[in-house]
């Protein structure tokens, strides 16, 4: 239901809304305005979390590259900047493979399930204050929701590609995502008491003055090891473990399916990194308020 303009406004102004809502002669919004925005809100989320997933990929490679004493992707593009989208139109044209005792329904829809479960949670995350998509009171109860049901793509893209090095593979990476999130949810809870409410927005404010990282910096050692456990990186990587299970739960999955898990196993590495942040570091104020920094937008 349509609101008034003025109590429309001050939802907008308490940080509802990207954008100011266009209205007719009657003070009402048509659905298809409401659609449109809601489109392009979408939109602004997700294409800068894609293209940041892209170059994620190529920054890792560059820093293992370099590790490893050898120049990593240099050729497709100026530094290999045009690496990823090569990548991705590999993936793209790829034909997919499908074997031929898997369950075809639950192989196909594991993949997209993961991938999707991967961009839901940005919705509650805060990039600036008032720049939200849903600015909702159980923000942290959303995520944790959003996170568990995560573990239903491994579990049935393991069991659906009917192979035991598939299968043991998604056993291990779910035992796994679910132990830690034990952890990250009574370290989560300590937060919580401190603020006294669930909504990102108001955890944020809440560091105006001093970051939660000092004051509770045992606490954010342990959220920082157990997120590393939760998306599965170093030295947390028992799950894909390629000596013995090949990989690990999509080891069966090729061309975009293989993308659409890889990219939300990246996606979701930058969710947890922005989280973090947001609980632990203060998300859009500035660590040290000796510079100028109202010039600057907080989202950056």
């Amino acid at each position: 239901m349509a609101l008034p303009v003025g109590q429309e406004t001050g939802l907008i102004r308490q940080g509802l809304f990207l954008f100011h809502p266009r209205c007719g002669r009657d003070g009402k919004q048509s659905d298809m305005s409401i659609l449109i925005q809601s489109i392009l809100k979408i939109l602004l989320i997700i294409v800068p979390l894609l293209l940041a997933v892209a170059y994620f990929t190529l920054f890792e490679r560059k820093v293992i590259a370099s590790m490893q004493r050898r120049r990593g992707p240099n050729v497709v593009g100026f530094f290999g900047l045009l690496q990823p989208l090569a990548d991705g139109l590999k993936l793209f044209l790829k034909e997919t493979v499908f074997p031929s005792s898997a369950n075809l329904a639950l192989f196909i829809i594991a993949p997209i399930l993961t991938f999707m479960l991967s961009l839901v949670g940005w919705a509650v995350i805060p990039f600036d204050e008032g720049t939200v998509f849903a600015d909702i009171h159980i923000g942290l109860l959303y995520i944790f929701a959003v996170s568990s049901l995560g573990v239903y793509g491994i579990l049935i893209s393991g069991w659906a590609s009917n192979s035991k090095y598939a299968f043991l593979g998604a056993l291990r990476s779910a035992a796994q995502m679910v132990s830690y999130e034990v952890s990250i949810g009574f370290i989560l809870i300590n937060v919580i008491l401190c603020v006294g409410s669930l909504n990102l927005h108001d955890i944020v404010l809440a560091q105006r003055h001093i970051s939660y990282a000092i004051p509770l910096f045992p606490l954010f050692i342990m959220f920082f090891g157990s997120a590393l456990a939760e998306t599965n990186r170093h030295p947390f990587d028992l799950p894909e473990a390629e000596a013995e299970l090949v990989a690990g739960y999509f080891v069966e999955y090729s061309a975009m399916g293989f993308a659409l898990f890889f990219l939300g196993e990246s996606a979701n590495i930058i969710f947890m990194c922005c989280l973090t942040s947001l609980i632990f570091l203060g998300g859009w104020w500035p660590p040290l308020d000796i510079f100028p920094f109202t010039l600057i937008p907080g989202f950056l």
